[in-house]
């Protein structure tokens, strides 16, 4: 059997020995941020996506692994393991292909065929099989036995047939080719259930539909799955979709009749065994593969819809912040007002208060009298304004405070609020804020993750930040272990402030746990501001290694030492102190003296441990000690009087804010509370086969609007500014489902739409149609 090191090696196409290398840095507790980030020497420079791959794979080996020894000494205690048996084991890649092989062996209930192999009709089963030329009939009569329940000819032959039957079923070469034909071969069935029609009428595009097994995308799948859960649709697999009316025959009955040498004659025998093959098919293994691909399909797409997920959360944690700069968040609201709060460069709460600009008060002189007095009295320079109910009557509400006090610098920016109530209400936040009314620390949480989005969203768990694709049918276990992944592997790509750090930030620092980030945090309550990393050592509980993992990516602005500004790691100080002497430069001068560091060659400071990886690594952060590798903060500006849906009108062309990239394309925030869809044809003049190559969740674009569906609040857009409205585009399959999103608020509207199946009425649905059709 080939070394797990070997196939993940052979997955990834990479060396074994970085993978081998990997492997004894995981087992030995090393986080995989830290093994990217700072051990890019002994891995030979994997990077973190290609870690987490092998992370996952190494998991499932093992898993494969352990199961395989299970399944060994099971079959040899029960004496029936031999060479060959053994050797097919050894060699089963998949969990799938092991089951197959432990399936005749695997102790079950006692069964038909077992029955009649206990009243001696084994021999029997064996001769029909072998000489198809007997009758089985008269061969049948020999074996009457009463006692045991087989007193007539076809009770007897029953038992035969359930014999092999069992045999042909566990056939692991079998089972296998009929796999691979379902595989390339059958399509997925979608019914609706009789009597259903109205109840489910969001999943109509499912009533009547088929297509091909191998080709379902993951949105789709999870949309059918979902009616069927809910009792609206029946699903089923088409082994033989392209028969002919009228055909009850499976070319898979063909599969085991080959398989099996079974001949084609007209003799009793041969009708007999071509029946059993029959029987094979529709009693024993249909089902079975039916519930299994079914099973695959779904994992597929839950897979997918992570990893859409996945990549959503990533673009929306590494949005650029607009800085550490006194903020006014607003919290809109109608009848129970807007909240407001201020934090000041810091992300410190320094006063709140609540408004009533909109109806029922409509006192809209008071409101700009509180807002102007908070906004001098802090010197706030940005206002925040969550994107909620009453979100663009707010947003002009600051638009006229701006106005009004001609403050230069002064900008309001539209907030995704997705997330805020979740916060709100947990315990993170009743710990932050423990004497705050719960809808205040909503209005906080806004303000804060204008000025730096990863700080503040890290609070929230990542399954509500809201950028899922049927996140609530996935399995949530791999889910959250694949945004737990993202989060850490955003924020130490970020870095950290040891000094204004919270808890839920510090806590996704490799090598830190929660109980570690409580001790950091009480410690510099206790004791001050760190000055230097190594005080680290002085926390509770902090040993060594915790250390070694989470150094690198903590920083202190001002300390003792420039370097603990930097992503240099501690271990590396040295290199730096070799480059300081042979430059005859001071440390401190040395950061960020692009003159100088611009001339070196790092090959001049490498050594046994630390190779050209590294070096260039500390002179690229000496070069911009602490840089950040997000992006430049920009915000949309929305249009003036387009508000609702209903404000729309097909030909606008306006400013939005990507929120959300699927598989088919792209939801835009365009200020009418609710998302518009870019399809994936929409997005761009050239063929798209990923929409995440064009855009990203917290992009800035112009879209033209094409279609408008105010009952249904439905909004079809484009990012082909010279498309015209009304005319029929050529779209991809596939673009006619829409993904459930959750309302960012429980009591605020969901900003697109909910259905699961269905698309735009008009022409917008039209294409979609065509698109269907051409499957």
């Amino acid at each position: 059997m080939e070394p797990i090191s070997h196939l993940i090696a052979q997955e990834l196409g990479v060396r074994p020995q970085q993978v081998q290398a990997a492997i004894t840095l995981l087992d030995d507790g090393a986080t995989v941020p830290f093994i990217a980030r700072y051990r890019k020497e002994v891995t030979g420079t994997l990077d973190d996506t290609q870690l987490r791959t092998l992370e996952t794979r190494l998991g499932y080996l093992r898993e494969l692994s352990d199961r395989r020894q299970s399944i060994l000494k099971s079959i040899d205690e029960q004496g029936k393991l031999s060479d060959s048996l053994r050797a097919a084991i050894e060699a089963a890649d998949t969990k799938t292909a092991l089951e197959d092989l432990y399936l005749p062996y695997k102790p079950k209930r006692r069964t038909k065929g077992q029955i009649a192999i206990e009243a001696g009709l084994l021999p029997l089963a064996d001769s029909l099989f072998e000489n198809p030329s007997q009758d089985p009939e008269q061969s049948a009569s020999a074996y009457l036995n009463a006692e045991a329940g087989f007193d007539t000819t076809k009770a007897v032959l029953d038992g035969a047939r359930a014999i092999l039957m069992e045999r042909f079923a566990e056939d692991a070469t079998l089972l296998a080719k009929i796999r691979q034909h379902l595989q390339q071969n059958a399509h997925l069935k979608s019914q609706v259930i009789s009597g259903q029609e109205s109840n489910g009428a969001k999943f109509q595009d499912y009533f009547d539909h088929a297509e091909p097994w191998a080709k379902v995308p993951s949105h789709r799948t999870l949309a059918m799955l979902r009616g069927r859960n809910e009792g609206v649709l029946a699903l089923s697999l088409e082994a033989d979709p392209n028969k002919e009316e009228g055909d009850r025959s499976s070319y898979c009955e063909q599969i085991i009749a080959q398989h099996f040498a079974i001949p084609t004659g007209n003799q009793p025998g041969e009708r007999w065994l071509q029946q059993l093959c029959q029987w094979t098919w529709r009693v024993k293994i249909s089902l079975a593969m039916e519930t299994e691909l079914l099973g695959d399909l779904r994992e597929r797409a839950e897979a997918d819809a992570i990893k859409v997920f996945a990549e959503n959360l990533s673009d929306l944690l590494m949005a650029a912040p607009a800085g550490m700069r006194p903020t006014l968040a607003l919290d809109p609201g109608l009848r129970t007002g807007c909240k407001v709060a201020v934090v000041d460069g810091t992300g410190k709460l320094v006063a709140t208060d609540t408004i009533y600009p909109h109806a029922p008060q409509k006192r809209w002189n008071d409101a700009l009298t509180v807002l102007a007095k908070l906004v001098n009295q802090h010197q706030v320079e940005l206002i925040a304004v969550g994107n909620g109910t009453a979100s663009r009557e707010t947003d002009k509400l600051a638009g006229e405070l701006i106005k009004a006090l001609k403050k230069p610098g002064l900008t309001k920016v539209m907030v995704s609020e997705a997330g805020a109530s979740v916060y709100s209400a947990s315990e993170t936040a009743a710990l932050e804020f423990p004497t705050l009314d719960v809808a205040l620390r909503g209005a906080v949480s806004i303000g804060r993750r204008l000025q730096d989005p990863l700080a503040e969203l890290v609070k929230i768990e990542p399954k509500s930040i809201g950028v899922g694709q049927y996140q609530h049918d996935v399995s949530q276990t791999q889910l959250a272990r694949s945004l737990d992944a993202v989060v850490e592997d955003c924020v130490n790509g970020v870095g950290v402030d040891l000094n204004t750090a919270s808890v839920p930030l510090l806590t996704r620092v490799a090598g830190l746990s929660r109980t570690l980030a409580q001790n950091i945090v009480q410690f510099r309550d206790e004791h001050g501001r760190f000055t230097n990393r190594k005080q680290l050592l002085k926390v509770a509980r902090l040993g060594p290694k915790a250390y070694e993992q989470c150094a690198g990516f903590l920083r202190i602005a001002g300390g003792d030492n420039p370097l603990d500004g930097s992503g240099v790691h501690p271990e590396a100080y040295p290199v730096v102190k070799k480059i300081s002497a042979h430059t005859g430069v001071a440390v401190a001068e040395l950061v960020g003296n692009s003159g100088v560091l611009q001339s070196l060659r790092a090959g001049d400071f490498t050594d046994e441990r630390f190779g050209l990886p590294t070096v260039n690594d500390i002179l690229k952060e000496l070069d911009k000690p602490g840089r950040d590798p997000r992006g430049q903060f920009e915000t949309a500006a929305f249009a003036e009087g387009v508000e609702k849906v209903s404000d729309l009108e097909p030909g606008m062309v306006l400013e939005g804010v990507v929120t959300n990239v699927a598989n088919f394309g792209a939801f835009v925030d365009i200020g009418v509370h609710q998302d518009g869809l870019v399809h994936i044809s929409a997005l761009s003049n050239k063929f798209v086969e990923d929409p995440r190559t064009v855009v990203k969740a917290g992009d800035v674009v112009k879209v033209k609007v094409m279609e408008v569906d105010v009952p249904r609040q439905r909004i079809g857009l484009s990012m082909r500014l010279d498309d015209q409205p009304g005319e029929a585009r050529s779209q991809r399959s596939g673009g006619q489902d829409r993904p459930t999103r959750q309302p960012r608020k429980e009591s605020r509207p969901a900003r697109q739409s909910d259905p699961a199946g269905g698309g735009l009425s008009g022409a917008f649905a039209d294409a979609f149609a065509n698109a269907k059709k051409r499957r």
